[in-house]
């Protein structure tokens, strides 16, 4: 090991600083985690590196999408001296050192920055103008295929709001409700009467009724486990935006239990819709229950809720930790007693996805058709493949 500190009685300070460094890459972390890493160092010792690494990485890593992050991490921090002393930094104002550029993941590359002061983190909303102002198209043009899960948190932020840009103009039916309008098979008699009315009584125009047009009722099932962390806020805060003129939209997320999330989106800010989403959502970032939510969905609001004319969106990554024949029997309830049943997936980011899981088999089998939310492209085309799907038999 060439973190030399770390021999010299200085181990909790660095498993302190290789912590910070671990949730500024979006690793939860907590006191109690630290605790337990240096208690791991203690029983493992420091003669091995990889018996330090995996007993660390047993405490302090809890969701399988961070552990390629923690193990880059662990390599930069006591492999790569410069590094090293660049973290170290933070903890001893005197170290120096510079990392060297590297093609690391985002998340690794923010985690191994400096960090701002306080007082530089202030910017006046001028100059967040001015750095939306200057980015170049080649930026604009990766943002828009960089996948959700791969962004550094600066860039999560900015995608964030530039998905909140992005419409979703679902299809429309036309209702039994009608308006007068210059065509349609019915006579508007109360137009006729005011307009014949200022010619004298003469009828020169025969004003008619037509059935207005709605968009569909919209249905939207999220996924809040821990598998779908880095999905959820960000496909929130474009749903919110994107369907804010719709007449009916009702929102329900899903981890262990079913939440109810229709008032929050009543919010008109998106900003304020996240913080009422995250006060009500008691299991985010926990494990997958789907048949069973859907079965309280069944049971609590299904005659508020459903209806033929229905379109649902359900946004999951299939990983359900539930029975199966419970999700395929409710699955096949919601599918039958809805327009269309579309999954929005974001695996379906690699090439040659299957939907091999258990859930994911169940969903494959009930959904009308399955579609890609991974990036700002995918978004940018949902519109027009739910149009699409809505015009098939």
């Amino acid at each position: 090991m060439q973190l030399g500190d770390a021999r010299h009685g200085k181990l909790a300070d660095n498993l302190v600083g290789f912590s910070r460094a671990l949730r500024r890459a979006g690793v939860p972390m907590d006191s109690a985690r630290i605790a337990l890493a240096g208690e791991a160092a203690t029983w493992v010792g420091l003669a091995r590196r990889d018996d330090l690494g995996a007993a660390l990485e047993a405490v302090l890593v809890s969701r399988e999408q961070d552990r390629a992050i923690f193990r880059e991490l662990f390599d930069a921090f006591f492999r790569d001296p410069k590094v090293a002393s660049k973290l170290l930094a933070q903890l001893l104002p005197s170290a120096e050192g510079r990392a060297e550029p590297s093609k690391r993941r985002p998340r690794v590359r923010e985690a191994l920055a400096p960090q701002t002061p306080p007082q530089a983190q202030r910017r006046p909303a001028e100059d967040q103008v001015d750095i939306d102002a200057v980015m170049t198209a080649s930026s604009a043009q990766r943002l828009r295929h960089a996948d959700f899960n791969a962004l550094g948190i600066a860039e999560y932020r900015l995608v964030e709001r530039l998905a909140r840009d992005i419409p979703l103009p679902l299809p429309t039916l036309a209702t039994r409700r009608t308006a007068p309008d210059c065509r349609g098979a019915r006579a508007y008699w109360p137009g006729v009467m005011r307009r014949a009315a200022h010619t004298g009584g003469e009828c020169l125009e025969l004003p008619r009724l037509q059935r207005r047009r709605e968009a569909l009722p919209l249905l939207v099932l999220v996924d809040i486990s821990g598998s779908m962390e880095r999905y959820t806020r960000l496909l929130l805060a474009f749903l919110h935006a994107a369907t804010r003129a719709l007449r009916r939209r009702e929102v329900f997320a899903f981890g262990t239990q079913l939440t109810d999330l229709t008032p929050a989106f009543a919010q008109g800010d998106t900003d304020a819709m996240l913080d009422a989403v995250n006060a009500r959502i008691p299991d985010f970032a926990g494990g997958t229950r789907l048949g069973e939510s859907l079965s309280s969905l069944r049971t609590a609001h299904a005659r508020k809720l459903i209806g033929r004319r229905t379109l649902v969106l359900l946004i999951s990554d299939g990983l359900d930790t539930g029975e199966p024949a419970t999700l395929e029997t409710e699955l096949g309830w919601l599918r039958r007693h809805c327009r269309r049943l579309l999954w929005l997936n974001p695996l379906l980011r690699f090439d040659g996805y299957a939907p091999t899981a258990r859930g994911a088999a169940v969903l494959h089998r009930q959904a009308h058709a399955m579609l890609a939310v991974h990036d700002l492209a995918s978004l940018e085309q949902l519109a027009a493949s739910i149009a699409r799907l809505i015009r098939q038999p």
